[in-house]
């Protein structure tokens, strides 16, 4: 069985290869189009399981001359190759364009032109493969075995099908015209003197026998697909921006253009979209992943963050399985449907995370304040009071208030926080910590998730319950700033230890604390100024853990690098305790880094300081779309904007601190409730245009959302006082 912790990182892909992504699909190929069977991670995806590893072009016998690859959209690539002239003509006139399609399967619509002056034969063949091997195998270089494969041509098709953990996968691939044989499909044709031919291949996935539902034909048009309007609808309704910095614009389109992309929809809920982790090896749904980035994407659409919500809560556990880590009431950490997913997750969905559960119901409190439909919100309330019964008789699992993670079996994950590799959780001198582990940013989603539902139970009129959490955190923000606070170093341990050891390295979770407003106020200097010292700030984001400490490494996975969601969110932090200038460095770091990648910010990169290098230095096997990575710009200019709206307040805040270099920012066609406004800012001014009726602008930053409470209590007393 699969030890889990092993699978964490992504895996290498080959230099130069081009992926194209649409849901849960995806295809990685070499810059030709081909893909080759050398044990690689090439190949196209479908459910979690390679349904094409090995598929060769090859004319008159030879490979293509690769031209030019490109991906006008993100289900999309174009590869233009020079194919070999019978004759072995040096410069042949002979010139191939292969349009990629991914989706349901794949369509590869094949065009030969000849660009002479006299006809040519051309034997065009195509040898295919499909090894039906898991995601989970592909992604860790394990080749399955046996290879059970039965091939086989039926009326035209050339079936590939293999039986693996009882259940039939296989792959149909067809083409008029083509000769078919168990190795592949084949064409003989003559192409006229400026002339041209083609043909469409297509690939139809099959489980159990059964093809899936809007698989690729050759009557249908690919554009004509739903995932395809799905996308085109995406990009129509998003907000419009333009930045007087080209640079930054371009960032922010960018990533707007990413999330559309890795959106994955219910088959069961078609009308919900949910936000997968990211391309290639994460289309899937991840409770904490999926959450943070539909938080922090709520300006671009709050609609993900409802998606989001309401997939996870039909996933919601209802057991104890120790398999899977299922327990009554958790949200799970992932949901993979490949043919071996049962193996290594325990079951098609995983639970074993600490933080998905709170971050659930304190995302459910944020989209609250948003103005998304108080039936769904009414909805997920019931999902929200059993995901804080997990925190309490699960998550809590020793009585002391915190809530420490420790896996129940040899295969799921031994980290359980969003530092997950095996190595992510250290002491100051390098040491690992041993579980039962307590992180302190957990505590601060726990607070959240109890500061959220108190808001949520005032505003519905339940006194006693809106009392009962606003306790519940008071008690939990005084037990962290005692039991995790370092005098001696002035910053917050990382975690308890399974002896309740205050594990001291120096990482960016303390960030998080900022963040959501656990830490008390008297200690936020002293955290800003390590946060913000050269041993934690690169110059281009926020260092995972500090220079200083024995386990830092720079090219690391958890233990040195630079991961934009991260920095952003304690860019996030830094301005909820005011340091604004710090916030505004922070963001613009990550800004500038986001320029060295082409405008796209990976999943991470490396952690060395600015002034080593010219720019920010790549980790080798990051995902690149990522879906915390593509919203973190966006959650960057909500806090220079300072944008908050508050529908249970009937308040929108906004008090612009923009950066001078960034000129005037403009964001049109925004979502709040069911109108649709225009944002503007400059420097420090700001406004709002087309707000919906009864809703107010503020021109001040939101309040602290513990105060609202402390203020609602206060307001209370008055009033019985008056009485």
């Amino acid at each position: 069985m699969t030890a889990w912790n092993a699978d964490t990182e992504a895996a290498a892909s080959e230099s130069g290869s081009v992926t194209v992504v649409e849901g849960s699909s995806f295809c990685i190929s070499s810059g030709s189009g081909d893909i080759t069977s050398d044990g690689g991670t090439n190949g196209a995806f479908f459910q979690d399981t390679r349904i094409i590893s090995s598929w060769v072009l090859r004319i008159n016998g030879a490979l293509r001359e690769p031209l030019v690859a490109q991906r006008p959209q993100p289900f999309q690539a174009t590869f233009v190759g020079r194919a070999k002239w019978p004759d072995g003509r040096f410069d042949s006139p002979l010139v191939v364009r292969q349009v990629r399609h991914i989706g349901p399967g794949l369509q590869d619509d094949i065009t030969l032109e000849n660009h002479s002056a006299e006809p040519v034969d051309c034997d065009i063949e195509l040898q295919v493969d499909a090894d039906q091997a898991d995601l989970f195998d592909v992604k860790g270089s394990r080749t399955p075995t046996p290879d059970n494969a039965v091939r086989t041509v039926r009326d035209g098709h050339l079936m590939i099908e293999h039986v693996r953990n009882g259940q039939q996968r296989g792959t149909a691939v067809r083409a008029r015209g083509a000769e078919v044989s168990t190795e592949g499909l084949r064409f003989r044709t003559t192409i006229p003197a400026r002339g041209k031919w083609a043909t469409s291949i297509i690939v139809v996935p099959l489980v159990n026998g059964e093809a899936p539902p809007e698989a690729f034909t050759e009557t249908g048009l690919p554009h004509h697909r739903e995932g395809v309007r799905r996308h085109r609808d995406w990009e129509e309704n998003v907000p419009l921006i333009t930045v007087t910095d080209s640079k930054l614009q371009a960032v922010l389109n960018r990533s707007q253009k990413d999330l559309g992309s890795l959106r994955i929809f219910d088959v069961h809920h078609p009308e919900r979209a949910a936000v997968a982790a990211g391309a290639p090896w994460f289309m899937a749904l991840f409770g904490r992943d999926s959450i943070l980035s539909s938080y922090m994407c709520l300006m671009v659409d709050p609609n993900l963050a409802a998606g989001t919500l309401q997939t996870l809560a039909g996933l919601q556990g209802s057991t104890v399985d120790p398999d899977s880590e299922e327990e009554p009431g958790r949200i799970p950490h992932e949901v993979r449907l490949g043919v071996t997913a049962g193996l290594s997750l325990g079951g098609t969905a995983y639970y074993g995370t600490a933080d998905a559960t709170p971050l659930f119901v304190a995302l459910i409190g944020e989209v609250s304040r948003w103005g998304l439909s108080g039936d769904i919100i009414e909805s997920l309330l019931p999902h929200a009071d059993r995901a804080l019964d997990w925190i309490e008789q699960y998550g809590d699992r020793d009585g002391d208030g915190f809530v420490e993670y420790l896996r129940p079996n040899d295969h799921g994950l031994v980290n359980q926080g969003w530092k997950d590799s095996w190595d992510g959780i250290n002491f100051a001198d390098g040491t690992m910590a041993e579980a039962p582990i307590a992180l302190c940013e957990v505590q601060a989603y726990v607070y959240s998730a109890y500061i959220g539902r108190s808001l949520l139970a005032r505003w519905s009129g339940d006194g006693a319950l809106e009392h009962h959490w606003a306790e519940r955190a008071a008690e939990l923000k005084k037990a962290f700033n005692e039991k995790f606070w370092l005098p001696d170093k002035g910053y917050f341990a990382v975690a308890l230890d399974k002896d309740k050891r205050p594990v001291d390295g120096l990482t960016s979770n303390i960030g998080h604390c900022l963040w959501l407003g656990i830490v008390d106020e008297d200690k936020a200097p002293s955290v800003v100024e390590h946060l913000m010292s050269p041993q934690m700030f690169t110059g281009w984001g926020i260092r995972t853990l500090a220079s200083d400490m024995g386990a830092y490494n720079p090219v690391s996975y958890h233990n040195g690098s630079v991961w934009p969601h991260d920095t952003a969110l304690v860019a996030t932090g830094l301005m909820r305790y005011g340091f604004v200038e710090e916030a505004r460095r922070v963001a613009t770091g990550l800004f500038e880094a986001a320029e060295h990648f082409g405008g796209r910010l990976p999943e991470l990169f490396c952690g060395f300081d600015r002034g080593e290098f010219a720019g920010p230095v790549p980790y080798p096997t990051a995902c690149s779309p990522q879906a915390w990575a593509a919203a973190a710009p966006v959650q960057l200019a909500r806090i220079l904007l300072r944008f908050d709206p508050d529908f249970t307040r009937k308040v929108v805040h906004l008090a612009p601190i923009l950066p001078e270099d960034i000129g005037e920012f403009r964001a049109e066609n925004v979502l709040l409730d069911a109108a649709r406004v225009t944002i503007t800012g400059r420097g420090t001014e700001g406004n709002i245009d087309g707000l919906p009726p009864g809703l107010k602008l503020l021109r001040e930053p939101r309040p602290p959302l513990e105060s609202l409470l402390a203020e609602f209590g206060e307001g209370r007393e008055a009033a019985k006082a008056g009485s």
